[in-house]
């Protein structure tokens, strides 16, 4: 006989967002039971975590390389691959700790270790002998790296951004299919820590970025000697002895050969067995459907994360998360705004977004105004040798902050104040007017919302008035 459990939530994946759902509505005193049927560790997190290690590595090497300019005089990087790989596998276990089951049982969270499936509009069915019928279901299963349907991709080697960690060698020669945020991170990554590097993109490098902060991380990729080629076609993949090979074009004129293959060009929700049709639950390829407060076709029903087909980034599930719990415990009409949520790349230099871009501020009809202010007129910047790049800020008609970028050392960090902006719908007055300590970075994005107030400081009217009062004393 079934084991039937009756909490107020139940939620299906243990990923970021799921974990914080979980976690949230435990901590409010209300009955929840997580079904997951993997280990619960920071593996769910997604590659972010390992990537941001793998890249400080890479920095650490390239910084060697560069003391010199400094007048600091050290030898050349030598690169121990299988300790690069220690210490990556050494800060993913220092965060399990804050991700596991022992974690959320003791938040007072019933965790059941099985696969999940919906037997009807109202019950989940968790491994052969539990049934569940919560008030409110949350999907939360996340995505897997999905491989484009390239001849022979299948049955030749290859590896995702969620198996290159495990690798315990630097690659010879490094080709990477997708030129998208994470793939560009990795290819510079192993660049630095020793592997040649070829990236190739049947699409434009890094498509939904602002392209005149692109061309900053493009050139520096230019001068560390790794190959970017987007719009390419990719005819077809194949193994060779100890090498794979990778044919462009469509009458197979140019090739591509290397050592180890990347594939770091999309993902899949995963969907498999979780019974939605039997739910009611609308689907499609890109994944489950969902209304602006992140409902499904079923009312009782939410869905997360990537598997909706947002991005796999654990800081774009946990706000997914607070919005259901808001919704779901307190009845509230909190609506998803995916232009409040900011992306990184962790390139070098970085490239930080949040808000609308200059392409599509114009395209939804803003009169905008482009606010730039350039790393090499920073002091900081100029202490640190970082003056590669600059902050882009751009505003509508009555000084509304509608989107920033910023590209360059540290732009991961510098993008923070300018979320808080969008997010509140604050204009540039205020960010104009904040305090920054001297001599830091963060001055690149004050000094950018300074020239809104300086065009207006040079008016022909201002200077009659600024006249008026020197004749009055």
């Amino acid at each position: 006989m079934a084991d039937v459990l009756n909490p107020d939530i139940c939620v299906i994946g243990a990923g970021s967002g799921g974990y914080d759902v979980a976690a949230a509505a435990a901590a409010l005193g209300v009955p929840v039971v997580l079904v997951e049927p993997g280990p619960i560790d920071a593996s769910l997190l997604g590659c972010g975590l390992p990537l941001g290690a793998l890249v400080a590595a890479a920095r650490r090497a390239r910084a060697v390389r560069e003391a010199d300019a400094f007048g600091v005089i050290a030898k050349e990087a030598e690169v121990d691959f299988q300790r690069v790989h220690e210490h990556v596998q050494s800060v993913i276990a220092a965060v399990t700790p804050n991700v596991t089951k022992e974690r959320l049982i003791g938040l007072g969270v019933r965790v059941i270790e099985a696969a999940a499936c919906f037997k009807d509009q109202t019950t989940v069915v968790a491994g052969p002998a539990t049934e569940i019928t919560a008030r409110r279901f949350v999907i939360a299963t996340g995505s897997s790296p999905a491989l484009p349907p390239i001849p022979g991709l299948a049955t030749t080697p290859h590896l995702t951004a969620d198996t290159i960690f495990d690798l315990r060698a630097c690659p010879r020669h490094l080709i990477v299919i997708g030129a998208g945020s994470t793939g560009l991170a990795l290819g510079q990554a192993f660049r630095r820590l020793g592997a040649m590097v070829t990236v190739l993109d049947a699409s434009e490098v890094l498509s939904r970025e602002d392209p005149e902060c692109t061309r900053i991380v493009l050139d520096q990729f230019v001068e560390e000697g790794i190959a970017v080629r987007g719009g390419v076609a990719i005819a077809r993949v194949e193994a060779a002895p100890s090498q794979v090979r990778v044919v462009l074009g469509g009458d197979g004129a140019e090739t591509v050969e290397g050592s180890h293959l990347l594939v770091a060009c999309g993902r899949r929700a995963n969907l498999g067995g979780l019974g939605l049709d039997a739910a009611g639950i609308r689907h499609e390829p890109h994944g489950i459907v969902v209304d602006a407060a992140l409902r499904t076709a079923n009312k009782r029903v939410y869905a997360i994360g990537s598997v909706t087909g947002a991005p796999a980034a654990p800081h774009a599930a946990a706000y997914h998360a607070g919005l259901v719990i808001r919704n779901a415990l307190f009845r509230s009409r909190g609506r998803v705004d995916n232009d409040t949520v900011p992306r990184l790349t962790l390139t070098d230099p970085e490239l930080a977004h949040v808000g609308l871009t200059e392409a599509q501020a114009r395209l939804r009809g803003h009169a905008i105004r482009v606010l730039r202010w350039p790393y090499r007129e920073n002091d900081r910047a100029q202490a640190e040798r970082a003056v590669r790049g600059h902050a882009k800020v751009l505003t509508g008609r009555t000084g509304r902050i509608l989107g920033a970028t910023i590209v360059g050392a540290g732009a991961g960090e510098l993008i923070v104040p300018w979320s808080l902006a969008v997010g509140q719908g604050l204009r540039i007055q205020a960010c104009a007017g904040m305090l920054v300590p001297y001599p830091t970075l963060a001055e690149v994005g004050k000094r950018a919302a300074s020239t809104y107030l300086t065009a207006g400081l040079t008016s022909s009217w201002v200077r009659r008035i600024m006249g008026l009062l020197r004749r009055l004393g």
